[in-house]
């Protein structure tokens, strides 16, 4: 069996602990993960959002194809 591939957009916002990731989006591609996250930075107002794209079952690897704004340094999206 091939590996599950998921691209995912994921939104951060600043609290009083710090960055603290929003509800993550999953998308049909990794251009579509990528607008998504400038979506819910530039448009919904979020500190900052992740594009990026999981493969194996469980998740295993973990590849981030663009940050904008404020995210965590780490991305420990788990």
């Amino acid at each position: 069996m091939g590996d599950i591939v998921q691209f995912v957009a994921v939104p951060f916002d600043l609290t009083d602990r710090g960055l603290v990731a929003g509800e993550p989006f999953k998308c049909a591609s990794p251009s579509a993960a990528i607008e998504q996250a400038r979506g819910y930075w530039k448009t919904f107002g979020h500190a900052g959002a992740a594009a990026f794209v999981r493969s194996g079952y469980p998740a295993i690897n973990t590849t981030v194809l663009r940050t904008f704004g404020n995210v965590p340094d780490d991305l420990a999206l788990d």
